[in-house]
């Protein structure tokens, strides 16, 4: 949901509401596309630290394994 930017009322009376308008609407689909580009930014990030959690998880099973398996009478 884009926020609406609201430009002073001298704006208005100087450049005229059909100006005003248009650059409200710029403002808006700028703020859209910001707002597309950080959402994919942060689940592409998310992707790398999940797939790195997931690497770092399985290291220290595998390391829990081998203490273990050491540790215990055979």
């Amino acid at each position: 949901m884009p926020v609406t930017a609201k430009l002073s009322r001298k704006f208005y009376d100087t450049f005229g509401d059909e100006i005003a308008n248009e650059l409200v609407e710029w403002f808006n689909q700028v703020d859209a596309t910001y707002r597309g580009d950080l959402r994919e930014l942060n689940e592409l990030n998310f992707g790398r630290f999940d797939a790195k959690l997931e690497q770092r998880v399985a290291e220290l099973d595998v390391s829990a394994w081998l203490s273990s398996a050491r540790t215990s009478p055979t």
